[in-house]
């Protein structure tokens, strides 16, 4: 018998994640990327979807009064995220916590700076999503390289080797969970192993957890690193966002939780002069997308679990290719290198196929995928990819 959870998806949002919606001539970055070639966007991380109805009634609503001057967060989306941090993390999260800023990548960047001196070390494992690689020399700190370990069929952080690379000068440690772009969720040993290693280093923890609504696999859970112990949590800043979760990347609202309140008054002093307010259309989308989409997001989720599991079975049995299980997020981390050709991203270019080239992410070789998309476009980018191998 067909759960609630199915009949959402077979009845209510249907039409949303099986239909191939037309982004032309809307200016949308993904696609304007190959505007007037046939190439498929696999690329950028939004998805080919329709936000949930309950967003775009409460746009409506708040595009109905005109007038958009600057706007405080409101005092019910705070409360809608403290709500949701207890419930889906089990995480106490205090209103004073909470920094709202106009995307998590502007937050990565205000992060770094806020740690140590210039020239000091921030780690950041590699291959890693390209705005980690940027921060510390946005900021005029040095980057320090932990590469991730393949062990098996997956991607783990390998803290042994990156001590030697580390000094008394290192400060930070950047750290993406989920994982983009391996998608990984990394288990509650893993992230008290870093948070270990971050105790004996004096390290700061500055955790993206940008996906952590994307939770594919039924066996994994995403746990904030700062929730796992209060001495953790003092040495942490988390960055979190609705909008990769709900599907609306453009509406730019995010937040940083900072439980200490150095910490915090430091961040909030690296920021000053430079971050934007967060504009009122983005607060009133969080809100809704927080307080009414929990059903848009479940039937989300059985679309990026058929898809991933097609795109797993297509890729692995491709000549030259090989795909770790995604455990979350709605992107695959693609193995080329036994292609034998000078460059993945540019060979499935050609072919109609657009992807991210793993140099972005510091690991040539590899291609990130992106299968957020309706299965009309999800087949059509595995048979170009098919044909050119």
């Amino acid at each position: 018998m067909p759960s609630s959870i199915d009949n959402a998806f077979d009845n209510t949002f249907d039409n949303t994640f099986n239909t191939a919606w037309d982004r032309r001539d809307t200016a949308a970055t993904k696609w304007e990327r190959y505007a007037g070639s046939d190439v498929l966007p696999f690329w950028v991380a939004d998805m080919e979807f329709p936000s949930p109805p309950a967003v775009i009634a409460a746009l409506h609503a708040r595009i109905d009064h005109g007038i958009f001057g600057y706007t405080n967060v409101s005092d019910s989306l705070r409360q809608q995220v403290i709500e949701q941090m207890a419930r889906d993390y089990d995480w106490q999260v205090a209103p004073e916590w909470l920094l709202w800023l106009p995307g998590v990548v502007p937050g990565l960047n205000v992060a770094c700076r806020t740690l140590g001196e210039p020239g000091d070390g921030i780690i950041t494992a590699v291959p890693i999503y390209h705005p980690f690689l940027e921060a510390p020399a946005n900021a005029h700190r040095r980057r320090v390289d932990a590469h991730l370990a393949l062990r098996g069929q997956r991607w783990e952080m390998d803290l042994e080797h990156v001590q030697t690379d580390i000094d008394a000068r290192t400060r930070g440690f950047l750290l993406s969970n989920p994982h983009n772009p391996t998608g990984r969720v990394y288990t509650r040993p893993e992230l008290l192993e870093l948070a270990a290693f971050a105790e004996r280093h004096d390290l700061i923890l500055v955790s993206d957890e940008i996906h952590a609504g994307l939770i594919l696999d039924p066996e994994s859970r995403h746990l904030p690193i700062a929730s796992l112990a209060p001495e953790i949590a003092r040495r942490s800043i988390t960055l979190m966002a609705p909008t990769k979760t709900y599907n609306m990347p453009g509406l730019g609202c995010a937040f940083a939780v900072i439980p200490d309140a150095d910490l915090r008054r430091r961040f909030k002093a690296a920021g000053n002069g430079f971050l934007a307010h967060v504009g009122p259309l983005a607060i009133t989308a969080a809100e809704a997308a927080y307080r009414h989409g929990g059903p848009w997001l479940q039937a989300l989720l059985q679309r990026l679990r058929a898809n991933r599991d097609r795109l797993q079975a297509a890729v692995n049995a491709m000549p030259g290719l090989t795909m770790t299980p995604v455990e979350a997020t709605c992107l695959a981390w693609i193995d080329a290198r036994a292609l034998d050709v000078d460059d993945p991203h540019r060979f499935f270019e050609a072919a109609g196929v657009g992807l991210s080239p793993g140099a972005q992410f510091g690991s040539p070789g590899f291609v990130r995928f992106n299968f957020g998309c309706a299965p009309e476009m999800l087949e059509a980018g595995i048979r170009r990819m098919q044909t050119v191998l």
